[in-house]
């Protein structure tokens, strides 16, 4: 086993690092910001401080989409950089296991895989492992067992919705529904009900604050433009009016999940009716999406714990546990 080893989840949003050496997960916001097309100014969770505030010169962006590795340029230096921070700007060669969507190309499977040979950090081996199998081991399911597992990944773009059994991947289905539509149909909302423009953070903050300004009973204190005056304002938004304008995303992924379950042999869909659902994801916490989704589907819903990092800790249980080493697979033509 080798001494140096990382497991990479690439999430649109955030890119997730399992470190062997400390056994611990790397976070940071995947992203960053070139200066006149050429020049790196700024990456991680430092370019998106500045996002949204940015001058022109300054472009700051996601590299991927939906995803998928939408700049491959950029995301190498992203990862090159990441790499070298967590190896104190010592690059050593290590092996790499990166978590890749069932339901994407071939040739989108490839650029993950070429994404970590073309970055100059020294690849040993590179490894390629299914998100949602990573997903169940990070809930701490033994995905290798013979019971259906359904486990639904909310993330930035998509939401990934999978039955596991066997240690692999039984059917799959990735929807262009996330947390960034969540922050789009907030923004729309308060634009159409109070002529207020607001950013892209600001939406992501009412966001993920709302299961507690609803325990206080409080409304969402935003900041933005009026598009009346032209000038900068401060509104109470009422948490009703974000919970309305997030159901009808919420819905689109419980049917989602309801065609994936029609589709489901009747033997796996005994377990999953036994087990529930497994829910986790950057943006599967947001207030009342579970019980919807409990309530769309009369199945229990198990919400994860750390469900931002379980892709990441699945992989580092690949790494580790030489018991699951048979889930991960190098992709055809790769060199071991």
């Amino acid at each position: 086993m080798a001494n140096n080893a990382f497991g990479i989840d690439l999430g649109t949003s955030n890119i997730k690092i399992y470190n062997r050496s400390n056994d611990e997960v790397f976070v940071e916001k995947n992203m960053i910001a070139i200066e006149h097309k050429k020049t790196l100014f700024a990456y991680g969770d430092s370019a998106f401080e500045m996002y949204e505030k940015a001058p022109d010169n300054i472009n700051i962006t996601y590299p991927l989409s939906n995803g998928v590795i939408a700049d491959i340029q950029n995301m190498e230096i992203l990862v090159r950089y990441f790499l070298s921070d967590l190896m104190k700007g010592n690059i050593k060669p290590a092996d790499y296991y990166i978590a890749v969507p069932w339901d994407v190309t071939e040739v989108e499977k490839r650029a993950f895989k070429d994404l970590i040979k073309e970055a100059n950090v020294k690849a040993k081996r590179v490894m390629v492992v299914d998100k949602a199998v990573a997903d169940g081991l990070g809930l701490g399911i033994d995905v290798k067992n013979s019971q259906g597992v359904l486990v639904v990944n909310v993330g930035f773009d998509t939401t990934e919705i999978s039955i596991l059994s066997l240690g692999g991947i039984v059917l799959s289905r990735l929807i262009k529904v996330g947390g960034r539509k969540f922050d789009d149909a907030i923004k729309a909302a308060i634009r159409r009900e109070y002529s207020l423009i607001i950013g892209g953070k600001t939406a992501e903050i009412v966001k993920t604050s709302l299961l507690d300004l609803e325990e206080q009973r409080m409304g969402a204190l935003v900041y933005g433009r009026d598009i009346v005056t032209g000038l900068p304002v401060e509104r109470e938004i009422p948490t009703t009016l974000v919970d309305e304008c997030l159901v009808e995303h919420f819905n689109t992924i419980i049917d989602n999940i309801k065609v994936i379950l029609e589709r489901t042999p009747p033997e796996l869909a005994a377990d999953i009716y036994r087990h529930g659902i497994y829910l986790t994801g950057g943006a599967s916490q947001v207030s009342k999406l579970a019980r919807l989704m409990s309530k769309g589907t009369g199945l229990k819903v198990n919400v994860s714990e750390n469900p931002m990092t379980s892709v990441a800790l699945g992989l580092g249980k690949i790494i580790n546990d030489d018991n699951y080493k048979s889930v991960a697979y190098a992709i055809e033509g790769m060199s071991k």
